[in-house]
């Protein structure tokens, strides 16, 4: 945190829980009389394992009442609401400092291809609002919905204004749960694209926790002690999902356990744990591969965000795959590899409160650009008494 903090300095701060449902992300974000973001500090907070487990029930679709969601719902909101007070704590930030929290919430459901379009992020921002005294923006999807779109990828206008060359083209490769690409041609030579190419981690972390009670398997070790399946991969690859054209986003209502086991059950023969794991990582970084292979960019410059840059075995995987193609991280651009994705609702917050449409719609399949999120004003501080009518 540098000692002189210039004036015209806001400060946002950016949450947001993934695909994985490993925690939350917080990132204290400064905007210097633009909006481009710096990283003030960041930290990912622990969410409590009985959450975590109901959350997976939740996700999977296993609701037992109404109660368990707006249960779930709140309980996720105090957890949301303590990452706040701690990141700006660490920080050494006031609350009072800070012009808005934007919460993306936690994806329970995503449902772009339904009669109705809906999606569904919890962790109450009425709760974060009131307990931390920061106005808070939340339900970034939604609108996008209403209008057209598939209320996801959000990202790739953020991702357009921190990390574009002006003379090479980049593909912003972000392996969350879910695994999604921004790509970035230079001097706007092409419209700005993106969409999710499949399953990033959460297949891999969902087969390691059914076997070695493990959240995910550190550098791909577990993987590496197995060999890839072929012929389970072909069956995998034949997800319709894989062929179907951008705009297309997808999530755990796809990709998850039900899938996973289906898969290997209509397979004809048994497979090895390990090799079913070795599978799954060369599924991830196959999809990734044909996506950006289609798009022929020519050569391209991939920058790596997410929990996925630090599988060793995966990013060696899809450099064998992209042989002629240099891939990073965006570490390399100063950009941090963990809160990257929390710093971009950090932004869109800001966004928000400027009423600026912040996503293109061509990339969501809206019909129209359109102001995202929802906010729910800072708690009225205890000195302003409200004035009773007469």
């Amino acid at each position: 945190m540098p000692a002189k903090i210039p004036a015209k300095t806001e400060f946002y701060v950016g949450l947001i829980s993934g695909t994985s449902m490993d925690g939350v992300d917080a990132a204290v974000v400064a905007f210097n009389g633009d909006n481009r973001p710096t990283l003030v500090h960041g930290k990912t907070f622990p969410i409590p394992a009985e959450l975590i487990s109901e959350l997976h029930q939740l996700a999977a679709g296993d609701i037992t009442s109404l109660a368990t969601l707006c249960h779930t719902d709140v309980a996720l909101g105090e957890v949301f609401a303590q990452a706040v007070t701690s990141v700006l704590a660490d920080a050494g930030i006031s609350p009072e400092q800070v012009a808005a929290v934007g919460s993306h919430g936690q994806t329970v459901f995503h449902g772009p291809r339904e009669i109705h379009r809906c999606t569904l992020q919890i962790g109450d921002p009425n709760v974060i609002a009131e307990r931390t005294g920061i106005t808070t923006v939340a339900d970034f999807r939604r609108r996008d919905m209403a209008a057209g779109g598939e209320g996801a990828p959000l990202l790739p206008a953020f991702h357009h204004g921190i990390l574009a060359s002006p003379h090479t083209p980049r593909v912003i490769l972000n392996i969350g749960g879910i695994a999604n690409i921004t790509v970035l041609a230079p001097k706007a030579s092409a419209p700005l694209s993106g969409f999710d190419t499949g399953p990033g981690n959460t297949l891999m972390d969902a087969w390691i926790r059914h076997h070695q009670n493990k959240a995910f398997d550190q550098e791909g070790r577990w993987a590496r002690t197995g060999s890839i399946n072929n012929d389970l991969l072909e069956a995998f690859l034949r997800e319709p999902y894989f062929q179907r054209p951008p705009p297309k986003s997808t999530g755990r209502e796809l990709f998850n356990t039900d899938w996973l086991f289906a898969q290997l059950e209509a397979f004809e023969a048994t497979v090895p744990a390990q090799d079913v794991q070795r599978t799954l990582l060369r599924l991830t970084s196959s999809s990734i591969a044909t996506a950006i292979e289609a798009i022929n960019l020519g050569t391209a410059e991939i920058l790596v965000a997410g929990g996925g840059a630090h599988n060793t075995l995966l990013m060696e995987d899809l450099q064998d795959q992209l042989l002629n193609t240099q891939i990073g991280t965006v570490q390399s651009q100063g950009i941090s590899v963990e809160f990257l994705e929390a710093m971009a609702f950090a932004w869109f917050a800001k966004c928000r409160m400027q009423m600026i449409p912040a996503t293109p719609a061509h990339i969501t399949g809206a019909t129209h650009r359109v102001v995202l999120g929802a906010i729910y004003a800072a708690a009225v501080p205890i000195n302003i008494e409200l004035k009773r009518e007469s």
